[in-house]
């Protein structure tokens, strides 16, 4: 059924959705992000390097992540959409959960593992979804309500999970019925994943929107089945704007994430400040400020689009790369925490803010039946580079160049701000394909 033939739904029903689709995504970045706060008990009690920590955060989740995108992405495509997402909670929730059983390094690598195996079927299906609810040109800011649930969640886990930590901080074993006697960061990641499974009966209150089409370079739009070869030969014919989409934002996740991956633990390392005491403030940042970037991201994106900037998502990319680099890269090298915390302000705004405007971008490209193989395409490039190396580069520069623990703030800075500066260059280069893709759709 194409655009013609059925009307757009309500707001209600629209926003609705999304509303739903935000506490699946909240979720999912705090069972993704628990670790963070974690990291100095885990290391402790499995007696890790940085390097390995960074493994446990970035690849462990990240290589599933990204290798069962694809597949799952074309499921996207021909199946329905929610019962795809609730699957992908139930599984990651329950491996959250089964984090706190681990009793060595390969256990809690493989139960990261599952955790991005399920959360590798939330976004390539929210994103085809949304299009198919909202017109174009209220796209960016669906997309950036939806993704500002990642920084929601990422909040929520520093703040609950500061809230354990503080909690828990003086007893070392904790005696659970049944159970048996558990660590306090084991206990986290119970606390944070069971509730997940909750959210999975709430996808079967929204409706499964009718896919729309749209017309596309190269391609037919009354097309109904899409090969992996078809797929690829239109990918091919336009690499000239595909390719600076993946790699430019993914540069961009890069920077988030190894600022964020390593923050905790540079403040405990170089001021002495408790995950109890860090984990909240950062969490508040990202819950407010964090949230306000993305969605200031896709008010602005979907402000220049209705101006006649067909190339606005590139364009919010370019400037949140461009504003958020001299604050990466001065906020790690201060040695006042009343300053960092205030820098954190701004920071937190200019990191998150290219999110929603980067998956609106795609949609906008991309024909209905690819959309879910292109996003997991997207986020296989994403989430590769950006969580699987973005906390490793940091722990690579802090073990091997500068060789000393107390250096992960240089490390911090160096990583993030080259990261900003490649995203803006790589975007820019990509802006007059981009243009004339979205000009022709």
């Amino acid at each position: 059924m194409n655009d013609k033939q059925e009307s757009w739904p309500s707001p209600f029903v629209a926003w609705y959705a999304v509303i739903i689709l935000v506490i699946a995504y909240t979720f999912s970045f705090a069972d993704r992000m628990i670790l963070t706060l974690l990291i100095e008990p885990i290391k402790k009690d499995f007696s890790l390097s940085d390097t390995e920590i960074s493994l446990l955060h970035g690849l462990a989740f990240a290589i599933f992540y990204t290798l069962m995108g694809i597949p799952i992405g074309r499921l996207v495509d021909t199946s329905s959409r929610r019962s795809i997402i609730a699957a992908g909670i139930c599984i990651w929730s329950s491996m959250t959960a089964i984090c706190g059983f681990a009793r060595g390094f390969w256990e809690l690598f493989l139960a990261r593992v599952g955790v991005g195996v399920g959360e590798a079927a939330l976004s390539p299906a929210a994103y085809s979804l949304i299009t198919d609810i909202f017109q174009p040109n209220k796209l960016s800011r669906a997309l950036a309500v939806y993704s500002a649930g990642a920084f929601i969640g990422a909040g929520l886990a520093f703040i609950i999970g500061g809230a354990v930590i503080s909690i828990v901080a003086d007893k070392p074993e904790i005696t659970i019925p049944i159970v048996g006697k558990m660590k306090s960061w084991q206990l986290s990641f119970i606390l944070i994943g069971l509730p997940g499974l909750l959210v999975a009966a709430l996808m079967y209150t929204i409706k499964e929107p009718s896919r729309r089409y749209q017309k596309t370079i190269g391609y037919e739009q009354n097309q109904e089945e899409v090969s992996f070869s078809d797929l690829f030969k239109y990918i091919k014919l336009n690499w000239q704007a595909y390719l600076p989409h993946f790699f430019g934002f993914a540069f961009l996740s890069l920077q988030f994430n190894g600022l964020v991956a390593w923050l905790p633990t540079f403040l405990l390392r170089n001021f002495d400040v408790s995950p109890s005491y860090s984990g909240p403030l950062i969490g508040m940042c990202l819950l407010t400020f964090g949230t306000a970037g993305i969605i200031f991201g896709g008010w602005l994106s979907d402000w220049l689009f209705s101006r006649g900037h067909k190339d606005a998502t590139l364009k919010t990319g370019i400037i949140g790369g461009v504003f958020v680099a001299p604050f990466t890269f001065i906020v790690p090298l201060l040695d006042n925490t009343d300053i960092i915390y205030l820098l954190l302000i701004p920071l937190m705004f200019f990191s998150t803010f290219s999110f929603g405007a980067a998956a609106a971008a795609l949609q906008q490209i991309t024909p209905n039946r690819m959309r879910g193989v292109v996003s997991a395409l997207y986020l296989f490039v994403l989430n590769l580079i950006g969580l699987g190396f973005g906390p490793t580069a940091v722990a690579l520069v802090t073990d091997y160049v500068f060789k000393s623990e107390i250096a992960v703030g240089q490390s911090i800075s160096i990583v993030t701000t080259i990261a900003a500066l490649l995203a803006s260059i790589v975007l820019y280069f990509g802006l007059r394909p981009f243009k004339k893709m979205v000009f022709d759709t």
